[in-house]
């Protein structure tokens, strides 16, 4: 019996080696924020057609409130911006083959995202509004039987089908941009754009246009920067700046430049 022991027991141990080494094997080391500090270069994927968030200035260049924010990231972390411009309806493909770093261009948080993606804190709240040309349009139920455009693939577009809003529309109007949209609002093409407020007010603003932003919205929402899900040193590394710059005031000198609160 005693003989039988000694080998029972060293293939025990052998066998509880080999547990022990699979089981480290498996345990993965999340190399993101690495990889891309040894690359030099953080990638941010963005619809460049967002003012104030990111978009094309007069020289073609890709600028907004967000750039400014991610380019005093990079600076802080040793890193060098790049800007990849996307299409929106197709930013979480871009995201996961791994041809941008991250999602950051005023992205709204709902259920969806942050099942898909792993989710800075929230940076800044936003409104989901309706804007018109016509001021007799200037209230939800005028909008009954209306055209109302909105950016596909955004969470206003999923907001307004299900509202009470979009089903009473005459037909929701889906643009690769909300600045085509808005540009359809001017020709007439629809009689209203659902959007964000943020990006609304900066365009009827920068424009000059005697637009109305009406006081019934049909959502709170706020924005965050998405990760792809296993990307968690790289999330982490990128929020706890944003955080440093919120405490130490370059969060808000950057606000002010863009919304001049």
């Amino acid at each position: 019996m005693k003989k039988l022991l000694l080998p029972l027991a060293l293939v025990a141990f052998l066998f509880g080696c080999k547990e022990s080494g699979n089981q480290e094997s498996k345990v993965e080391t999340d190399e993101s924020f690495n990889k891309v500090k040894t690359a030099g270069v953080f990638v941010l994927g963005l619809d460049d057609s967002f003012p104030p968030m990111g978009f094309r200035d007069k020289e073609n260049n890709i600028v907004g409130f967000d750039i400014d924010l991610a380019t005093e990231v990079c600076a802080r972390l040793g890193l060098q911006l790049k800007t990849q411009p996307i299409s929106w309806d197709a930013k979480e493909q871009e995201l996961n083959t791994g041809k941008i770093d991250c999602i950051w261009n005023g992205m709204s948080v709902d259920s969806a995202r942050a099942k898909a993606m792993n989710l800075s804190d929230a940076y800044l709240k936003n409104r989901m509004i309706f804007t018109v040309k016509d001021k007799s349009l200037a209230s939800l139920s005028a909008l009954a039987g209306k055209k109302i455009a909105v950016q596909n693939g955004s969470t206003a577009q999923k907001l307004l089908e299900a509202s009470e809003a979009g089903k009473a529309a005459k037909e929701i109007v889906p643009f690769d941009d909300n600045q085509t949209a808005l540009m359809d609002l001017e020709k007439g093409g629809v009689e209203a754009v659902f959007l964000d407020e943020i990006v609304a007010k900066y365009w009827i603003t920068t424009n000059g246009k005697d637009y109305v932003v009406l006081e019934e919205g049909l959502s709170d929402e706020v924005y965050a920067v998405g990760f792809r899900k296993k990307d968690q040193a790289l999330r982490d590394s990128v929020n706890k700046t944003l955080q440093a710059m919120k405490a130490d005031g370059k969060f808000d000198e950057i606000s002010a430049k863009w919304f001049g609160k």
